[in-house]
C-alpha cells in the first residue's frame, strides 16, 4: 500500500492545483460582456444562418474516410524504419496491407463517398 502514496499525493496536488487556478481565473478575470463578445466567431466573417444547422451525412463520411486512411498511412512508418530486418517478407505483407487499403478507398469512390456537392 506505501507505494501508492506517491501516486495519490500526485493526484491530490493535481486536483489542488486545477480547482485553485480556475478559482483564481474566475475570480481575476474582468467580465464585461458584449453583443459582439458573444457573437459566434466565423473567421472574421459574419456568420450565415443558424448556428445549429445540419450537416450532411456525407460531411461526416470524409471525415472518416480520411481519418482512416490517415491512420493506416502512419502504420507505414514503422514498417519503414524496419524494412532492412523485414527482407522480403515485409515487403510482401505491406503490398497486402497497400492493396487492401486501395480495395477500401475504391470501394468508397465508387460508392460515392467521396463526391461533394
Amino acid at each position: 500500500m506505501r507505494e501508492y502514496i506517491p501516486l495519490v499525493l500526485l493526484t491530490g496536488f493535481v486536483i489542488f492545483n486545477a480547482v485553485v487556478m480556475l478559482g483564481i481565473s474566475q475570480f481575476l478575470s474582468p467580465h464585461r460582456p458584449t453583443p459582439v463578445k458573444a457573437a459566434p466567431y466565423e473567421s472574421g466573417m459574419p456568420p450565415l444562418g443558424d448556428t445549429h444547422e445540419r450537416f450532411s451525412v456525407r460531411f461526416y463520411m470524409v471525415a472518416m474516410l480520411f481519418i482512416i486512411f490517415d491512420i493506416e498511412t502512419v502504420f507505414m512508418i514503422p514498417w519503414a524504419v524496419a524494412f532492412r530486418q523485414l527482407g522480403l517478407f515485409g515487403l510482401i505483407e505491406m503490398l497486402v496491407f497497400v492493396v487492401i487499403l486501395l480495395v477500401g478507398y475504391v470501394y468508397a469512390w465508387k460508392r460515392g463517398a467521396l463526391n461533394w456537392e
